[in-house]
């Protein structure tokens, strides 16, 4: 049995002990120390760094301050003015209203640290200032008046106490940068108060404060993560049994390709919760790649004792009573607001199409001695001094009739033309649909349409992959999925290990539309195939549905995976590029986007369409 003599630690070693759980690197030292301005009702902060937090961090707010007593308890372990005792004398640690409650922050900062703290109230004379030298206190003592109210911390050299913990430090650039992304977040959660932050002699992030709405909200996130990001946000507002969620999603066509851009809040709380970003991945999953993220600013809204944020010294993340409903509130929302959206794709995909157009593309560049671009510039009404508009118009008729430059008399592959009296209540004229009328079909593969104000290019088979998905899912929804016997069965060969995978799920197939049985050793027999794929590659069919099943677990059923099995077929069962298409089939393809959500993206997140504005092409040609 071991001699060793059990020994209590002394006060200093333990804050040090407490100061490596919550002060892990500057970032979480200005979390802190910003948290708690919040909490004293400050509505204006500004934080200053030196050396990426290492040399100093000065943080200075106009909250309601402390008095001489309240300074002397602010610096001890565990002593705190946000949690209070109730009537029978229990302190209840799953009803926290505050940003913080643990009071360790100041301790353990001064415990690794060169501390300062001056602070003041609306009513005292003069202010206090205490500081802590690595755990030792000095103070208080009479200090100058900062203004009004308020407190300025300053901590200068963080971690000379613990040496080991500088070793485990970033560069200062990556220190600063994690600084900034802390006050970001702090900033998108309280739009009401007045962020300024500096590095040295440089600002790096200044938010005024907006109004306590969501007007309000929108303009300090757009300040934040960019103009684009309210220009593709859908307004996100719901609630369910006490719980709200509100914020801004962005549409799926206006993703990243990491999920840094996802920021949520749990009573304004900034929190990394592996439940709520599962949530919105679950949401988006049928509308982005497995390798793109999207972008949305999330609000909960919830009474406290409904959420546990005692689950860890750095308070980011949370446990809720109810995980399910909370889950639940989110996909729903978001996928209510993305139905919503329609048709609509991201402005950034016009942009990005706009930037890519170059003047002289041809090969042929601008020199000096071409004519420049003028204010007051009016383009001649020919392109030269021997073109005659009538000798042009006969070629050009089919085109402005609707009609493909190659028409492909055949099926309607869109169902019936669309016409005014199938749709009484459509546009009295053409240009007012939302995308416009077909004009032509480029390299049987994009279909341009004019509208009021523009020009709309369209992927015919991302488009009609997504009308073909959304009509399987309406279908599985519904009465099921219809089936067409195929005359002659297909064959399709297979390993042994892929058909029997195929085979092991061959009622599930059946439910959505594809009836397949044993034909020999790995081999499968197609025998009816959905109706509303049409004419289609079964041979790839199937052995893509093969790879699906071998790469994911077999346990996953095909119902839990139906969107990504019906986006497999529904892009089997698209038009291709290539397929001529006359002109009511093109036409008719855009009325069923206008009419069909989520048909701005294809059913791998990339846009459908692109619209570029009259005004945007102008420019290009120095029209404006």
């Amino acid at each position: 049995m071991s001699q060793d003599i059990i020994f209590r630690l002394p006060a200093q070693t333990v804050n040090r002990i407490a100061a490596g759980e919550v002060i892990e690197r500057p970032a979480s030292a200005v979390k802190e120390l910003v948290e708690n301005a919040l909490d004293a009702g400050a509505t204006s902060i500004e934080i200053r760094i030196e050396g990426g937090g290492r040399e100093a961090i000065i943080i200075t707010d106009n909250g309601q301050g402390m008095s001489r007593e309240d300074l002397c308890l602010a610096v001890e372990r565990h002593a705190t003015s946000k949690l209070r005792p109730s009537e029978d004398g229990e302190w209840d640690l799953l009803n926290i209203a505050t940003m913080g409650f643990r009071g360790e922050a100041l301790p353990s900062i001064g415990s690794v640290s060169r501390l300062s703290i001056t602070t003041q109230t609306i009513d005292s004379p003069n202010a206090w200032e205490l500081s802590v030298e690595g755990g030792e206190i000095s103070g208080p003592k009479p200090a100058p008046r900062l203004g009004v109210s308020g407190t300025r911390v300053a901590v200068h050299d963080l971690f000379f106490a613990t040496p080991a913990r500088l070793k485990f430090l970033k560069t200062e650039r990556s220190e600063t940068m994690a600084i900034t992304d802390i006050v970001k977040r702090l900033a998108m959660a309280r739009p009401d108060v007045t962020f300024h932050m500096s590095h040295g002699e440089r600002a790096n992030f200044r938010a005024s404060a907006e109004a306590l709405s969501d007007d309000g909200r929108l303009a300090r996130l757009s300040g934040i993560l960019g103009k684009d990001f309210s220009a593709n946000a859908l307004a996100i507002d719901a609630q369910r049994e006490g719980i709200r969620l509100s914020g801004f999603a962005g549409l799926p066509t206006y993703s990243r390709g990491a999920a840094t851009h996802q920021y949520l809040f749990v009573n304004d709380r900034p929190v990394r919760d592996r439940l709520l970003h599962g949530a919105l991945r679950g949401a988006y999953q049928d509308f982005l790649a497995r390798q793109r993220h999207p972008v949305a600013a999330l609000y909960l809204d919830l009474p406290p004792d409904l959420v546990d944020v005692n689950v860890h010294p750095a308070k980011t993340e949370v446990r809720f009573r109810d995980p399910s409903l909370v889950r639940g509130l989110i996909v729903g929302a978001l996928r209510h607001a993305l139905a919503g959206a329609g048709h609509r794709a991201s402005t950034t995909v016009s942009q990005y199409a706009l930037g890519k157009i170059q003047a002289g593309g041809g090969g042929h560049s601008i020199g000096q001695d071409a004519m420049p671009f003028q204010q007051n510039y009016a383009p001649r009404s020919g392109f030269g001094s021997g073109y005659n508009p009538q000798a042009y118009e006969p070629s050009l008729r089919p085109l402005v009739d609707g009609m493909s430059a190659k028409v492909e008399e055949g099926a309607e592959i869109y169902g019936q033309a669309y016409s005014q009296q199938d749709h009484p209540n459509a546009p009295q004229h053409d240009q007012d649909y939302p995308l416009g009328m077909a004009r032509a079909q480029l390299h049987e593969t994009y279909v341009v349409a004019q509208t009021a104000d523009g020009i709309v290019i369209v992927d015919q088979h991302a488009a009609h992959e997504r009308l073909v998905y959304e009509r399987m899912k309406k279908a599985m929804d519904g009465k099921g999925v219809e089936r067409q016997v195929l005359l002659i069965p297909d064959i399709v060969d297979l390993g042994e290990d892929e058909a029997a995978r195929l085979l092991a799920r061959s009622d599930e197939l059946e439910e959505m539309g594809l009836v397949i049985e044993s034909f020999g050793a790995g081999a499968v027999a197609v025998r009816e195939t959905p109706a509303l794929l049409g004419e289609m590659n079964i041979q790839g069919l199937i052995r893509d549905l093969a790879d699906d099943l071998a790469e994911h677990k077999q346990t996953l059923s095909l119902r839990e995976r139906f969107e990504h099995v019906c986006g497999t077929m529904a892009c089997h069962g698209s038009v291709r590029a290539g397929r001529r298409l006359n002109g009511h089939e093109m036409n008719a393809l855009l009325r069923q986007m206008e009419d069909t959500p989520h048909s701005g993206q294809c059913n791998h997140g990339r846009p459908t369409y692109v619209e570029l504005k009259l005004a945007d092409i102008e420019r290009l040609f120095g029209r404006r």
